[in-house]
């Protein structure tokens, strides 16, 4: 996009990935073409996620931050979306090197240079969601998540409160606590997919849907209750904070509204023109113990700091749009 500063140039980390690339894309709708993608490039089944994509440069995740320091006169701002997001992994080794360190060391550049820097945390910091879900920021260092994934993103998160505490922070900034994001250009993650592209393969492959069991006698099967957002909505709250500069906070991002896993499977078959045929299995024993069984976003600081008033898409709305335009046919975004 040209401004009267020029043309504006941006970094997108985990550009081949499921959100980075859906936010490429959107960027690219928005007019913004001068991008330089961060990620591995060398998985053949996320190329579709960056071919078509208009950009100016793409950089090996592991050469970023070289080249930021070498380029970083060019850059206006960077969205830090890439990051190791298997909640089976268990190595934390690996966690800290590319989520914890890396981000940290983004943000020190940022920071250097002071370049606008906008990044992904996770509702996965939460854990069994004891203290509730708020991000206030004076309770996010009491969080306890339940997997070294969570870890690495709760680690980095009080590692920005300190931060801040020493006013070393870029000029403009953002973190957001993903909720369950669902929607195009996921076809990659395997078990990691949301579960609404696991119940549209498997309605397809076999009429129906097994969905996990309880495991706790105070949920009902299938009324285990996540916060869904479409990824639509996701990129749409991170390119208006890339323009309008709402307040820099750590602000959760999610509808606001926890929805049953019922009432997913429900909508995807529904989006499919079939009735339901839903069963149920036993949550597997690696992830049983760690296993959310509520998330919903407080989404009253985003609210009442007016960081961003529109309003998201339900679930049955997001659904519907998903398996219509993208599922059915396998089309990237």
């Amino acid at each position: 996009m040209y401004t009267n500063r020029g043309f504006i140039m941006i970094i997108i980390t985990g550009a081949a990935g499921f959100i980075g690339s859906y936010l490429t894309k959107k960027l690219n709708e928005a007019g913004y073409h001068d991008l330089v993608l961060a990620d591995d490039f060398s998985r053949p089944d996320k190329r579709p996620n960056f071919e078509g994509k208009v950009y100016r440069e793409r950089v090996h995740r592991d050469f970023l931050p070289i080249w930021l320091r070498a380029r970083h006169a060019d850059i206006d701002a960077v969205f830090h979306i890439g990051a190791r997001t298997d909640t089976t992994e268990q190595d934390v080794a690996v966690f800290n090197r590319l989520n914890l360190h890396y981000a940290e060391a983004l943000w020190q550049l940022c920071t250097e240079f002071q370049i606008p820097l906008f990044y992904a945390s996770s509702a996965a910091t939460y854990g069994l969601g004891e203290l509730g879900y708020s991000d206030d920021h004076a309770l996010i260092p009491q969080l306890k998540p339940l997997n070294p994934y969570g870890q690495s993103k709760q680690d980095f998160d009080v590692w920005v409160l300190e931060q801040i505490r020493q006013g070393k922070t870029p000029p403009h900034w953002a973190g957001f606590k993903f909720f369950n994001v669902y929607g195009p250009n996921e076809y990659h993650k395997g078990r990691m997919a949301s579960v609404i592209f696991h119940t549209a393969r498997q309605i397809k492959a076999t009429g129906g849907m097994k969905l996990f069991r309880s495991h706790r006698p105070d949920y009902k099967d299938g009324e285990q209750r996540r916060d869904f957002i479409y990824v639509k909505d996701v990129a749409e709250v991170l390119i208006h904070f890339l323009e309008k500069k709402p307040a820099s906070a750590i602000y959760n991002l999610g509808t606001g509204k926890a929805r049953t896993f019922l009432d997913l499977a429900v909508g995807t078959f529904h989006a499919l023109g079939l009735e339901p045929n839903i069963s149920f299995v036993d949550t597997p024993a690696d992830i049983r113990d760690t296993y959310q069984y509520f998330t919903e976003a407080d989404m009253r600081k985003m609210r009442e700091l007016g960081a961003y008033q529109a309003d998201f898409h339900s679930l049955e709305e997001g659904i519907a749009d998903y398996v219509g335009n993208y599922l059915q046919t396998e089309q990237i975004y």
